[in-house]
């Protein structure tokens, strides 16, 4: 693990400045010029306590979330800090259809309407697809934007993607250190600071230290992070917003607990299966992002975009596997990963406004170009001394921990290779408004992606091509202003390279891409400024996926292709969703989803038609209240129900279903200093919250309490 030191006295630097006086060149009066400054950075998403009126991810351009026809829910500020969330699986609880799978214990990997991802992440709308936990201690707001939209996102996305929204200098002056300190040793400490400087530029740097327990044996957790800000006027029609991210996440790879007799194992929460001392996992992530936005008048307007991030990545586990048939033993095995990715993005929008006759249209025309460069490496672990053959070790159930040394050398069939993923893409939208009742969304994307892949082992090298259209299709009815109803239609694809671009070989690079489509139809009604309710249904269907062909046998059929392309799985659902304020001091947020979803035809023999997809529940509610009762002391309550889930595609081994219930308490003392006490799992509730497989299983955290203090200087 890497020494600290230099963000620790970064961050100290940050939270120096936080104490200093205000300055504003050319005046002593620092505060209350900056309170008459224009912001140098609008965001085009106004928010009302739990509620976003809008957003710039779902169509690249200033949209009303009530004229966009697609699903989307927004986790914002102020829900974030009301329940002192810090991981994207935080975030997704109270997101309707969305869920969040282990993860192997080492990366975020969302569910969205039943398909799993580890790559279908993005910050601030540019791809952010290494296997990593991110952190939300720079994060404005989390946007879940579902059903496949590759003509905004590109490839992937199958189910949706998720969207952070990152804090940047905007003008105002912000000054704020929040400490969390509470049971499992919770320890963490989040600043923001944030000043105009003069009228042109502002500054803004957001920063975190964290050194946690866990309610597992051994699992700790450590990770900093500093993102500073930069915003320039460059004339009256030019902005430039610069920004670096350094990001360090080092923890215990937990696994969680295998299962037994279709039931995840019966065991304290906090037993730990397999060796957390040599299961470590670490990701340094080094961003630079870089926005010029230019106003040229008369309704046109250009935005540029610039990602580079340098993503280093390492895990190894020592981890559980199947408990045998008397129940008195559990299998070991281990393996270790390392990837290095380097992603270099630059997206090019231009927009345009204009009347033809009475007829309103929003043009985006835009071009987005990428490289990814991917190094991978993986060992297996061996047991019982140097040269064991042993790729797994049996240990009681009653004592699961694995003490001896683990011998990780590669194996026969362990990946070393190199991979360059290249895009170019051309995508043209109109959002159309007919009248004050009707309007439409209407795009098309093409993108020409390109992999060449080297096998370090072999020296092989083989590529693809896949050149990909993404249509888009929506219309939107509105009866009155503030109510919508829409249908849409959209496609996205899944190349064979894979979500983390290493799953192409010889055999499937001529294969046509896998391909979701997706059929909706929503009302969204704003019942007032600050309270806004939504409904989805929707099919979603997966095609394209690759079964090996019955009638090939290389020995007398050399000629006949080995896989075939079937129509292969169906998910269909409702989606219901509420936030925002039901009087000056109730908020609320929250939702209810009803999802199936299932393989249509055999994809193997462990896959037969009609196999439920995994951790896909068919009932899942949430329900968040806070309540203000005045201006100093508030309360929050809410419960998160989720229904029986399969832990995987074997439909084997079965999550039961559970309710779990969350209090907050809220106490104002002065504009400067707050206090909340969040009490997580309140009734102290026995459940499972997560799986990767049948035997990787994560159990809920017992009941918990977290103290925040919140100071703004």
């Amino acid at each position: 693990m890497s020494n600290p030191n230099p963000l620790a006295a970064a961050l100290a630097a940050a939270l120096l400045l936080a104490f200093a006086p205000p300055v504003v060149a050319g005046s002593a009066s620092g505060p209350e010029q900056a309170t008459n400054l224009k912001p140098v950075n609008v965001r085009a998403a106004s928010v009302d306590g739990y509620a976003a009126a809008g957003t710039d991810t779902a169509t690249r351009t200033r949209s009303l979330l009530r004229d966009i026809p697609q699903s989307i829910t927004v986790v914002t500020g102020d829900l974030i800090r009301d329940l002192a969330m810090t991981s994207m699986a935080d975030a997704v609880r109270y997101m309707p259809g969305v869920g969040m799978g282990q993860g192997e214990g080492h990366r975020d990997a969302p569910i969205l309407r039943g398909n799993g991802s580890t790559a279908d992440l993005f910050i601030d709308g540019m791809r952010d697809d290494v296997q990593y936990f991110r952190d939300l201690y720079n994060i404005e707001r989390v946007e879940a934007l579902k059903g496949p939209n590759a003509m905004i996102f590109g490839r992937g996305g199958s189910g949706g993607v998720l969207n952070r929204v990152s804090k940047v200098a905007d003008g105002q002056q912000h000054r704020e250190l929040s400490l969390q300190l509470g049971e499992q040793q919770r320890r963490r400490l989040v600043a923001d600071f944030g000043e105009p400087i003069g009228e042109s530029a502002a500054f803004r740097v957001t920063g975190l230290y964290e050194d946690s327990g866990s309610y597992r044996d051994g699992v700790t957790l450590k990770r900093y992070g500093i993102n500073p800000t930069l915003a320039l006027r460059a004339g009256e029609r030019t902005q430039v917003t610069l920004g670096y991210e350094h990001f360090r996440d080092e923890r215990v790879t937990d696994r969680g607990v295998p299962s037994y007799r279709g039931l995840p194992l019966s065991t304290a929460a906090s037993t730990f299966f397999g060796d957390p001392r040599q299961s470590p996992t670490w990701v340094t992530v080094d961003a630079f992002n870089a926005l010029v936005d230019h106003d040229f008048g008369n309704g046109l307007g250009l935005r540029n975009r610039t990602r580079y991030a340098d993503y280093d990545k390492f895990y190894q586990n020592v981890f559980p596997g199947a408990v045998n048939a008397a129940g008195t033993q559990v299998s070991i095995s281990a393996y270790s990963n390392a990837t290095r990715r380097r992603n270099l993005f630059n997206q090019t929008d231009l927009t345009y406004e204009l009347l033809t006759g009475a007829v309103h249209h929003t043009l985006l025309g835009g071009l987005e170009l990428g490289r990814q460069s991917t190094d991978n490496f993986r060992r297996t672990g061996y047991f019982g001394g140097t040269g064991s053959p042993a790729t797994s070790v049996r240990v009681p159930v009653s004592d699961p921990r694995y003490t001896l040394p683990v011998d990780f050398r590669q194996s026969a069939t362990d990946p070393s290779n190199h991979g360059i993923a290249k895009v170019a893409a051309l995508y043209l939208q109109d959002q159309i408004e007919f009248s004050p009742q009707w309007q439409a969304v209407l795009g098309l994307r093409y993108d020409r992606f390109t992999m060449e892949f080297h096998d370090n082992r072999s020296g092989q090298d083989f590529s693809s091509t896949d050149n990909l259209v993404s249509p888009r299709a929506g219309l939107v009815y509105k009866p009155v202003e503030p109510l919508s109803l829409y249908a849409s239609y959209s496609i996205a694809h899944q190349p064979r390279a894979g979500e983390q671009l290493t799953s192409l070989t010889l055999g499937n690079r001529t294969l046509e891409p896998e391909r979701f489509t997706n059929r909706e139809l929503g009302a969204k009604w704003d019942v007032s400024p600050g309270l806004a309710l939504t409904a989805a249904v929707y099919r979603l269907d997966r095609s394209n996926v690759a079964v090996t062909n019955p009638a090939w046998d290389p020995a007398t059929n050399p000629g006949v292709p080995q896989s075939l392309l079937v129509d292969g799985q169906r998910i269909k659902g409702v989606e219901l969703g509420f936030s925002g304020r039901l009087t000056s001091a109730w908020s609320v947020m929250g939702g209810y989803a009803w999802q199936e979803g299932e393989i249509t035809r055999p994809l193997s023999p462990s896959l037969p038609a009609g196999t439920r997809l995994a951790q896909l529940p068919k009932h899942s509610a949430s329900l968040w209240n806070r309540y203000d009762f005045n201006p100093m002391w508030g309360a929050g309550v809410g419960a998160i129900h989720q229904g029986p889930v399969f832990a995987s595609t074997s439909n084997r081994v079965t999550l039961k279903g559970y309710t779990r219930y969350d209090a907050a308490v809220f106490l104002t003392l002065s504009p400067q200093l707050r206090l909340q006490l969040n009490v997580e799992n309140l009734f102290d509730k026995r459940y499972f919250v997560s799986a990767h497989n049948d035997n990787n299983i994560t159990p809920g955290s017992p009941r918990a309490f977290y103290l925040g203090v919140n100071v703004r200087l």
